[in-house]
């Protein structure tokens, strides 16, 4: 099935995001791709909380998912919504991070909230502190969909094996890692995470990211890592969309995962052990 990963650079304004977005959903599914895939946070980044209260919405009214799920639905296509920042009732006021599979009748088939808060110091000067604007999800989810299983990740969720190797023991051939992810982590990390991931699973890892300088009406300027990936179920890179904007097409297919699987089959070969 022919497929298609955005890479986008999203500024803190979600109407002008969502401009930006459907123009490329509606070139990609110009070109047959079936299924389409957006970055981490497609709505929004910002670094600025106040920015993100006065922009953010709750789910019933989010600008973003109505204008996707809408066109998903004028094309006939699946579209993975990488996420959203969602508001959230929750008393303390946090967002989630909120990630969604969207059917060729606009339907929303599967969500799934940032399980792994991205709490980290990666400099000196660039401090993380995710928990404290987006509360952290608490179920692994996989949808179910006309091309295969699908294992939905976002961003940071991609340092802990154990919830991808869950995702793929509960019959996900495919997974996916949206992310808006740090330009210091993703060029020492990145692709050795998303490979490993392909590898211990036998899955294909599909990983649409933000790129570039975000432009910003309030708080510090954000820069991201791009890169997006495609990785095979053997591991092999298919596509690295380097750190401009833009979109990507590849071939998904049930038999490379078959064929990774029969080769090397570690998913059947799990074992039960005790210590330290």
């Amino acid at each position: 099935m022919k497929t298609a990963l955005i890479q986008i650079t999203s500024s803190d304004d979600p109407a002008a995001n969502l401009n930006m977005v459907r123009g490329m959903i509606a070139e990609a599914a110009a070109n047959d791709a079936r299924f389409v895939l957006t970055p981490e946070v497609t709505n929004c980044i910002s670094n600025s909380t106040t920015r993100q209260r006065e922009v953010l919405q709750h789910q019933e009214d989010d600008i973003t998912l109505a204008g996707l799920r809408a066109q998903a639905a004028e094309l006939g296509i699946w579209i993975l919504i990488g996420s959203l920042g969602i508001k959230t009732h929750d008393p303390d006021g946090r967002f989630a991070n909120r990630s969604f599979m969207i059917n060729p009748q606009g339907d929303i088939v599967a969500q799934y909230d940032k399980i792994h808060m991205f709490d980290v110091q990666v400099t000196e000067t660039e401090t993380f502190r995710e928990s404290a604007n987006y509360r952290p999800g608490e179920r692994a989810v996989v949808a179910d969909t006309d091309f295969g299983k699908v294992g939905m990740t976002i961003c940071y969720d991609l340092r802990f094996p154990h919830l991808h190797a869950k995702l793929a023991h509960a019959g996900a051939t495919i997974l996916t890692v949206p992310a808006a992810f740090s330009p210091v982590t993703g060029a020492a990390h990145w692709e050795s995470l998303l490979r490993a991931r392909a590898i211990e699973t036998g899955c294909w890892v599909i990983a649409p990211g933000q790129c570039g300088e975000h432009p910003t009406t309030r708080g510090k300027v954000r820069h991201t890592h791009g890169h997006s990936l495609v990785v095979a179920p053997w591991g092999e890179v298919l596509i690295d969309a380097g750190t401009t904007p833009g979109i990507h097409y590849f071939d998904l297919d049930d038999t490379s995962v078959t064929e990774a699987r029969r080769k090397v089959p570690v998913l059947t070969h799990v074992r039960p052990f005790t210590g330290p």
